[in-house]
């Protein structure tokens, strides 16, 4: 009983969002949102690498380019199926994460962070350089709707549930990882490498999996984006992106998914305000997206100043500190 307690909100809050579009017929604003949730995605599988486990990754824009450009090559160039394409997405860019942790797996702090990035840069090297198969800085165009047989979700409402529900199973997914014993085994990652092996964690072991973990599921984000906007190029998958996605696990909550969550949807929508916020002056718009990655940045540093645990460990203080006025 107790269980179904805590779970009626998150099941109350899914049912709101993936309803939405029946109430909301703004194309823009759909699409909008629908690129909030692909970053909801690919925060989830970060928030277990770096969130949970501590390992700092600026390698994250590398794995959904993979993810982006498996699934957009297979089914655009060789007509693959959609959910095919998508699943060669996934398990090529889990596969890159697991190569990518072997090496790297006994560094640690900035020493780690200087090797992911690293490999972001040589994957934008790649996506560059391989112009026979992603086309290079023309990009790939003539990538087609998510389908599945003759049903094809071509509309803004159409990819927002798509989208969104791929997301709350990715969400349920995440949430059973971190309550189980693998979850566990993150946190005592985090806390200690030395301590997690004194307990008979498998540490090298559980670093390839977190990294292919955080892959898989950016690989993934990669796919969607890849199918929802139709063409994709090298200038989508920079260092820039990789920062972002650090930033959200910041603002959220480290050792939290909703945290994650929540960090994701205000940071991915911040260049869109003019379609959530009706009548916000066009300057103004204008000037947030120029200075986009500068307000990314002042986020990290604000945060590590004044709210180091990001919203989440703001919320769960207040709430204690309440608790104990009573």
């Amino acid at each position: 009983m107790s269980r179904l307690r805590t779970a009626l909100p998150a099941v109350a809050v899914a049912a709101a969002v993936l309803a939405l579009p029946l109430f909301v017929h703004d194309r823009y604003l759909l699409k909008v949102l629908s690129y909030v949730g692909i970053d909801v995605v690919v925060v989830l599988g970060l928030a277990l690498l770096f969130g949970f486990a501590g390992q700092i990754s600026l390698g994250q824009a590398a794995f959904f380019g993979i993810g982006a450009y498996t699934s957009g090559v297979l089914v655009a160039v060789h007509g693959w199926p959609w959910v095919a394409g998508v699943a060669a997405a996934v398990a090529a860019s889990a596969a890159a994460g697991a190569l990518l942790a072997l090496p790297v797996g006994r560094l640690r702090g900035h020493y780690l962070a200087m090797a992911t990035l690293g490999f972001s840069e040589i994957a934008l090297v790649a996506f560059t350089e391989l112009k026979g198969l992603t086309g290079g800085t023309d990009g790939l165009s003539g990538i087609p709707y998510p389908a599945l047989g003759p049903f094809a979700a071509r509309t803004p409402g159409a990819n927002y549930v798509l989208v969104w529900g791929v997301a709350a199973v990715a969400y349920v997914v995440a949430a059973n990882v971190v309550a189980l014993r693998p979850g566990r085994a993150l946190r005592a990652l985090h806390g200690s490498e030395n301590g997690a092996q004194a307990c008979g964690i498998d540490v090298g072991r559980t670093k390839v999996v977190a990294f292919s973990a955080a892959a898989g599921l950016a690989g993934l984000g990669g796919a969607l984006y890849a199918h929802l906007v139709g063409f994709i190029s090298p200038g989508s998958f920079t260092l820039e992106l990789s920062i972002l996605l650090v930033a959200m696990i910041a603002l959220g909550g480290m050792g939290s998914l909703p945290g994650a969550v929540l960090g994701a949807v205000l940071l991915g929508m911040l260049p869109y305000l003019d379609a959530v916020v009706p009548g916000l002056p066009k300057s103004a718009v204008e000037v947030l997206q120029s200075w986009e990655a500068d307000i990314y940045g002042l986020v990290l540093i604000l945060v590590m100043l004044f709210m180091p645990r990001g919203i989440a460990g703001a919320l769960r203080r207040l709430r204690r500190e309440r608790g104990g006025e009573r």
